[in-house]
């Protein structure tokens, strides 16, 4: 009887163990799933944000190819163009 005793605690022990173990197991894998689940989001959100700037740029080089109005008020602001008879005042902030 002590043996049959003996026998039944040890299978009742590794299953107890096997089933901590695993519950861990599967706490651990849903804790890495939770946290690539949030990278897959943030990568998905940066993708939209640098695609819709991609679009933006697209859209500008376009126009720099095909706007000449678009070209001349580019280089008046950026460089400080003047036309012949203008004037461009610059103040101090």
């Amino acid at each position: 009887m002590n043996l049959r005793r003996f026998i039944v605690s040890l299978y009742l022990v590794l299953f107890v163990g096997v089933g901590v173990a695993s519950g861990v197991f599967f706490w651990q894998a849903r804790a890495e799933y939770e946290q690539l689940k949030q990278q897959e989001a943030s990568s998905r959100r940066r993708l939209a944000e640098t695609e819709a700037k991609l679009r933006e740029q697209e859209k500008i080089i376009d126009r720099l190819q095909n706007d000449p109005a678009y070209v001349e008020k580019v280089i008046r602001r950026r460089l400080h163009y003047a036309k012949p008879e203008e004037f461009i005042f610059r103040f101090e902030d």
